[in-house]
């Protein structure tokens, strides 16, 4: 029996971007956002507006979710230790789960203020609200955009992101709807408008919550296509049987896999099981690979990939065994 490690460091390696690529990004925006936080709510102070005032007190919360997503980012590059062995990647997943729950909670609160004001409504300061509105919209516009690029390959910049969207589009709702009130004094329209943009943002997030919390339990992640990594392994020569595949996310940007391969004829080589990792890396963005390789002499109940990626039961003896196997263990990095 053999195992074979790859750590991601070797030859070869084409390294994804990290959250922490993004911290110029974050810097500016929390930046942005904060002073845009200081000026609403002493606008909205100097205009009686409980609207505005609690609105600060929102946007007070994208600044949370910012540094949260940015602290992660930071966490990543810290070196491994005895405990955190694989340091503190999985960071990265709790911000974005966080950031996807400060989301929904903010649409919930914003949802109930628009109830509220159906049922008891309040005079709209319709030309400071939709100035200052609109200079929120471009800030947390230019915020987005800042994250566009790092969000299509990191769930946790791709929270921050859409933080700051939501952000800007409900900012143009307000001054849209302003606007209209200053023209017409159709009141009711605020609210209405709050609502439309709230199923907007909760149908937007919804992935974004679905990910984050896929990989906090461990899930396949959804950019792996775990079949076909099965399919590829059962595919290589001398191998009659995968067993054992398990897949998930070390971060929002890397992913670990550990499998058993069964070859009868034994183990073949260095060269050929670097040629298979190198494989997972380039083609299915797999960057910490585990591939045990067995000669089938011992019978084994399996926990594997298999159709709709059904789990099977898992014998945690078949472990114990393996780990005390009297067999040596190839090490390649």
């Amino acid at each position: 029996m053999s195992h074979h490690h790859s750590h991601g460091h070797g030859h070869g390696h084409h390294h994804h971007p990290t959250p922490g690529d993004n911290g110029r990004a974050f810097g500016i925006a929390i930046g942005l956002n904060t002073a845009f936080v200081a000026i609403e709510f002493i606008y909205g102070f100097i205009a009686n507006s409980t609207a505005l005032m609690a609105d600060a007190g929102h946007n007070l919360s994208d600044v949370l979710g910012l540094g949260l997503a940015w602290g992660a980012a930071l966490l990543t590059k810290s070196a491994p230790t005895r405990r955190f062995t694989y340091g503190m990647r999985g960071t990265t997943i709790l911000a974005a789960l966080a950031n996807a729950l400060l989301l929904m909670v903010a649409c919930g609160a914003i949802a109930w203020e628009a109830v509220h004001r159906f049922a008891h409504p309040e005079p709209v300061a319709g030309t400071t609200v939709s100035i200052v509105a609109f200079v929120g919209v471009l800030i947390n516009g230019f915020s987005a955009w800042l994250f566009v690029a790092g969000s299509k390959d990191d769930i946790n910049v791709r929270g921050a992101y859409q933080h700051m969207a939501a952000d800007a589009l409900l900012s143009l709702g307000v001054v849209i709807s302003g606007v209209v009130i200053i023209y017409t004094g159709w009141s009711w329209l605020d609210p209405v408008v709050s609502l439309v943009l709230v199923v907007v943002i909760v149908v937007g997030t919804w992935s974004l919550l679905r990910e984050s919390i896929q990989m906090v339990l461990a899930g396949v992640p959804a950019s792996v296509d775990a079949t076909g990594v099965t399919a590829y392994l059962a595919a290589q020569p001398g191998v009659t049987e995968v067993h054992d595949v398990h897949i998930w996310a070390m971060s929002t940007t890397e992913t670990a896999l550990t499998a058993h391969l069964v070859m009868p004829d034994g183990y073949p080589g260095d060269t050929a099981i670097d040629s298979i990792v190198e494989h997972l890396r380039e083609y299915f963005s797999i960057h910490h690979c585990t591939l045990q390789v067995e000669q089938g002499t011992t019978k084994h109940r399996t926990c594997s990939l298999h159709d709709g990626l059904e789990a099977h039961a898992h014998d945690d003896h078949d472990h114990n065994h393996d780990h005390d196997h009297p067999h040596g263990h190839s090490h390649a990095h």
